[in-house]
């Protein structure tokens, strides 16, 4: 008789832990972003994160049920798009935006595709893109404490100055989770003392951008960036939030050490190029997005070699 064995999707890694927990613990370390955001921009800001989790949840519970496939609500990863999509959006955003940027991420991007560990970019950062693209003024319309204004980086690029202070402590206008530097610290250095992410990804990824920014803005002729335009950066456009909270997703990110790095460096030239020679002043979710896209091909040409094999022309294993 023959025993069929159902395995489950790759990559299959050894841990200490499971998806569930796992998750509980990136949803742990959002809380400081998304509590700030809620004292930052007031109730609309909690109904968003609400309607958003909310929709996740219902959205991937009704479709595993349709499909008779095993409902997987409780492994928190619907928990997390949707919390990772409100805190990058605006407060000012109308209640059905969230609604249907969390359906986009779960219906189209995450089980059209196979559900869990089968998607090929970050549910949430692609229903922020789709929502970015077809809602472009909702999207890029900011307020802070009553009053319409640019985000910072935005103003940077404009040739005006910027508040480091109010940048690191978040009291100005942006996305309902990004804003704030010191919330998204306190939440990343959770995931390194809970050992759910490594250094590797978001730290290169930090610096490289800061490199390509520098390197960028001598070759376009804008000169050598001082300190203040370089702080700027790192604490704007959400690029910490990005390196410490999307780049690091398991499924969308490398599983090599070298893969790794060179997936590392990608984002940071692309989040740099975005912002420098683009008209985008963050940059961040497409940069993420793009370098998703081109982790397989990373892997096939990182990935270690048994013994008796060599790489191929095409970067694949061969005997």
């Amino acid at each position: 008789m023959n025993t069929m064995l159902n395995v489950s999707v790759s990559p299959h890694l050894r841990a200490e832990t499971d998806t569930p927990a796992l998750m509980r613990d990136v949803a742990i370390a959002l809380l400081p972003a998304c509590i700030f955001g809620v004292y930052n921009y007031g109730y609309r800001a909690a109904v968003i994160i609400l309607i958003s989790v909310a929709t996740a949840l219902l959205t991937e519970f009704l479709f595993e049920k349709l499909v008779r496939r095993t409902v997987t609500v409780g492994d928190w990863s619907a928990v997390v798009t949707g919390l990772l999509l409100a805190v990058n959006l605006p407060a000012s955003v109308p209640y059905w935006m969230p609604a249907l940027g969390s359906l986009f991420a779960i219906l189209v991007v995450k089980q059209l595709f196979g559900g869990i560990g089968q998607n090929f970019m970050n549910p949430a950062l692609a229903g922020r893109c789709f929502l970015l693209i077809s809602f472009t003024a909702e999207m890029t319309s900011f307020t802070y404490d009553g009053v319409a204004g640019a985000t910072p980086l935005a103003a940077l690029k404009a040739g005006e100055s910027v508040d480091l202070v109010q940048m690191f402590l978040g009291t100005h206008g942006g996305c309902i989770g990004e804003t704030s530097v010191l919330a998204i610290l306190v939440g990343a250095a959770y995931l390194l003392i809970k050992r759910v992410i490594s250094i590797r990804i978001p730290g290169i990824y930090i610096l490289s951008t800061l490199v390509f920014v520098v390197i960028l803005n001598l070759a376009t002729g804008a000169g050598m960036p001082d300190g203040t335009y370089l702080l700027a950066q790192l604490f704007g456009g959400g690029l910490l939030l990005g390196a410490f909270f999307m780049a690091t997703d398991y499924v969308t990110s490398p599983v090599t050490p070298w893969g790794q790095v060179i997936y590392a460096l990608l984002l940071g030239f692309l989040t740099a190029l975005f912002r420098v020679v683009g008209k985008s002043a963050e940059g961040v979710s497409y940069a993420i997005i793009l370098s998703n896209i081109v982790v397989p091909l990373i892997e096939r040409v990182t990935v270690p070699l048994a013994f008796g094999m060599k790489r191929g022309k095409k970067g694949g294993a061969k005997a």
